[in-house]
């Protein structure tokens, strides 16, 4: 049989580049979905629920433990949505856990709680929303480091939250704001009011995120902040925004864990920074801003809740507990190096 002629080589070579093309086209669309990103986090939450099936079935798959899941997930959750917005916007929140605390002991003083639940609720929102402000004000226009000055609010935040409450924890007073308490306590199809609000926070921070102008310059921010101000954003004024909105987030906590727990403490919310980071890094939320997504986030708070509920199911030790989410966390970041190395040209 003879060669094929040099054209027909040509052509077929030609043929071979468009389908080779197609087939990197088709799989950036659906990178572009995250389809293809989202696909190992599922994997990853179906292999711990083959795990919680497998070392406790009497224990694991129960709708009590399917509730205690939701219910520690919506507090964290809430901090995890905020926290989202600020990475991709390529800034760090390491105060969020102790303005939770803040906003929960500001909100459960005798004098805030003889107004009502409803002044206590306002009064949380405002205390997060006014220490992220404080947060947006000091990297934005100060020019501190996001680092440095979310560590300082971290320090600052807790110690108010220790003076206010003089070391001790606050009861919610009840029955007068038991519309606080009934966050937790009513349920809707077997669910508490809780997990319906923390998943209100999700598909809100979906719709801004995605289906906005403040979502496109969050990504444009944190991608590359200069080209973003020659495109006109105000660069300073939505960074200050993004801060402020992770102090919403942080109010809105605050009332899920007083409902919880039905205290204000200066101990709420230890390391729930890190949790909320780790959530997000794993959702694969890159850490120099740019790209990330909500959904992402909250397969990673997923992942992260159910590793929690397995150690207590099995009787494990929480150090060890902390070691495999260290563990998580390297291994995402390694991945996340690698996913950046391959993509560039």
């Amino acid at each position: 049989m003879s060669e094929p002629t040099p054209p027909v080589r040509q052509a077929a070579g030609a043929r071979g580049a468009q389908a080779d093309a197609a087939r990197t086209n088709l799989l950036s669309g659906l990178r572009g979905v995250g389809e293809l990103r989202h696909l190992g986090l599922f994997v990853a939450l179906a292999l711990l629920v083959a795990v919680g099936l497998v070392t406790r079935p009497d224990a694991f798959a129960t709708a009590s433990n399917l509730v205690s899941v939701l219910s520690l997930a919506a507090t964290i959750g809430v901090i995890t949505v905020g926290a989202t917005f600020v990475i991709i916007g390529g800034g760090i929140d390491l105060s969020v856990g102790a303005v939770m605390a803040l906003a929960s002991v500001w909100a459960t003083t005798l004098a805030t709680q003889s107004y009502g639940p409803v002044v206590m609720a306002v009064c949380a929102v405002l205390v997060g929303t006014g220490a992220g402000l404080v947060n947006g004000l000091l990297i934005a226009y100060g020019r501190l480091v996001p680092f440095i000055a979310t560590l300082a609010m971290l320090v600052a935040a807790r110690g108010l939250a220790q003076r206010m409450s003089d070391r001790k924890t606050q009861l919610v007073q009840q029955p007068d704001n038991g519309a606080i308490v009934s966050l937790s306590t009513t349920r809707v199809l077997g669910i508490p009011l809780l997990v319906y609000v923390f998943a209100l926070v999700v598909v809100l921070g979906w719709v801004v995120l995605n289906r906005t102008t403040f979502g496109r310059r969050t990504y444009a921010v944190g991608g590359n902040p200069e080209a973003a101000r020659l495109a006109g954003i105000d660069v300073r004024r939505h960074t200050m925004l993004l801060y402020a909105l992770s102090g919403l987030c942080c109010g809105i906590a605050a009332i899920l864990i007083m409902a919880r727990t039905t205290t204000g403490s200066s101990t709420h919310g230890d390391l729930y920074e890190l949790d909320a980071i780790a959530a997000v890094i794993i959702g694969g939320t890159l850490l120099t801003g740019g790209r990330g997504t909500i959904m992402g986030s909250i397969l990673g708070l997923l992942i992260f809740t159910l590793i929690t509920n397995l150690f207590i199911l099995n009787g494990l030790n929480t150090s060890d507990q902390l070691i495999a989410k260290g563990l998580i966390i390297v291994v995402a970041v390694l991945l996340q190096r690698r996913n950046l190395k391959e993509r560039a040209p």
